[in-house]
């Protein structure tokens, strides 16, 4: 089991990338309160159990998709425990089968590595092209655990405060499917 910290609700005193600082300032910004972690490296979903325990939430789970030609790109947004089914996925969204997106694309675009992919990133003008999804499950539920931008941050946020707050300030707006 990863050591997780005591629950902290200020930013980090160093910034391990330049998105998690971007993060913890536009937060501040928007008054958008939230509780946050430090762990051991965390990148599966199993590994965030001790997380989830300890900020009382659940973490969600968030995937880099494109299409086969690596033209279009999908932030999903879903239930951490939920399995990804890409046909389900594409049809709800009317497009053709998706698979994950490469890491350095991620990287690149996203500013995060495996493991860290955050809507956070919706930030970045690299991601300006990236479709950002929520499972209506996610979008529905009243907390909403996620990375800040490193394996080894984590937080717990309103959800409404995402998706009403956070995406429109960052000029976003969020599909919200069934899968």
């Amino acid at each position: 089991m990863p050591y997780v910290s005591e629950i902290q609700t200020s930013a980090p005193a160093q910034y391990k990338t330049p998105l998690q600082e971007q993060v913890y300032k536009i937060l501040a910004a928007l008054h958008i309160p939230f509780e946050r972690v430090d762990t051991d490296e965390v990148i599966a979903m199993d590994d965030c159990e001790a997380v989830n325990d300890k900020l009382d939430m659940k973490m969600v789970k968030t995937l880099f998709l494109c299409d086969r030609k690596q033209t279009r790109f999908y932030l999903f947004v879903t239930a951490g425990d939920k399995p990804f089914r890409s046909k389900e996925f594409s049809n709800a969204l009317g497009v053709s089968r998706l698979s994950f997106a490469p890491a350095d694309r991620m990287e690149q675009m996203l500013g995060t590595g495996i493991g860290a992919a955050t809507v956070f990133s919706a930030l970045l003008d690299t991601a300006e092209d990236v479709r950002i999804v929520f499972d209506r499950e996610v979008a529905s539920g009243q907390w909403y655990g996620c990375s800040d931008g490193t394996t080894t941050g984590y937080m717990k946020i309103e959800t409404a405060r995402i998706i009403n707050d956070f995406l429109p300030y960052a000029g976003r707006k969020a599909t919200v499917v069934t899968v």
